[in-house]
């Protein structure tokens, strides 16, 4: 349970503040640490916990200082039990260590008691998995977002909301019609209120972000419409098949670059063929810090204007 000794200061960053100065320095690049079963090289150990630990903390490493903000998949570790629990929290701790922003992908959403265990379970300071910022699911309704947003309030962390994902089937509810609009716009409505509670203290961009896949720019436009205070988490780029500029469509010009979130690589960024085959653990830093540097220049590319 939180106390008061788990308050933020007075003059401590809002995660809002955080993210975008990380995003304005170094590119809108989120690294997804997705231990895939079956996927993580054979020069880590044999396939387990143990192993995407040690695969985790080394994508890490190759993040530090060159990234705005790494994602672990929950469920992905969670595949192994308490052992896998234990390597996300393994994970989770390094990031924190290597100065890292760190998102947990979990997509919780739940009534409100048990989205309070959710929430303090990651976002409370003193948590094992402990994240800046995590994804929620809000299609139980708004009263179970709460508790997520109450908690980012006291801690100072972000809440990444599902609107619009790029998986094929996300059209199967989230593009039906609600009176006169898509299910995902009405998401959006309802929570553009709301993102005033998590503004930082030195931008108008919000802790409350939305999820708006890549493989849907026009879609994106019309999100950012909506709720021009809410950052992006945006899914889709790289493996998903959307390029760059369609990555960044809902993204607003400020100053000399266009801003509004982060965009999500993982596969591309973690697993390239290179990485699969290399024979060493210096090849696989090669391949690794290869693929990153090459997503993180299409997209600076991308956002930089003039």
């Amino acid at each position: 349970m939180s106390s008061a000794n788990d308050n933020p200061s007075p003059t401590q960053d809002r995660f809002a503040d955080r993210m975008m100065t990380s995003v304005r320095a170094l590119g809108p690049l989120c690294v997804g640490i997705d231990p895939h079963y079956g996927k993580i090289p054979k020069i880590f150990g044999p396939e387990g916990p143990g192993a995407i630990s040690i695969w985790g903390k080394a994508i890490v490493a190759q993040c530090q200082g060159r990234v705005a903000m790494v994602k672990p998949q929950a469920g992905l570790f969670e595949r192994w039990g308490a052992a896998g629990v234990a390597a996300l929290e393994s994970v989770c701790q390094a990031a924190h260590k290597a100065g890292l922003i760190v998102m947990l992908d979990a997509k919780r959403g739940d009534i409100g008691s048990t989205a309070v265990g959710y929430a303090e379970a990651y976002m409370r300071p003193n948590a094992d998995a402990y994240c800046d910022a995590i994804t929620v699911n809000p299609y139980m309704g708004l009263d179970t977002l709460e508790p997520f947003i109450d908690a980012a309030e006291r801690y100072d962390k972000g809440v990444a909301v599902l609107a619009r994902t790029s998986n094929p089937g996300s059209a199967d509810f989230q593009a039906r019609d609600l009176e006169g609009a898509p299910l995902y716009m009405r998401v959006a409505e309802a929570l553009a209120p709301l993102s005033k509670r998590l503004q930082g203290k030195n931008t108008h961009w919000s802790g409350l972000m939305l999820v708006a896949g890549a493989t849907g720019p026009e879609e994106a436009r019309a999100l950012r419409a909506a709720t021009p205070d809410c950052p992006f988490l945006v899914p889709g780029y790289g493996a998903q098949g959307a390029g760059a500029s369609e990555a960044v469509a809902g993204f607003v010009t400020e100053d000399d670059m266009l801003m509004g979130g982060l965009v999500n690589a993982s596969r591309s960024a973690t697993m390239p063929q290179a990485a699969q085959e290399a024979a060493t653990a210096k090849d696989w830093d090669v391949a690794i810090a290869t693929a990153i540097a090459e997503a993180q220049a299409d997209l600076i590319g991308a956002v930089r204007v003039g």
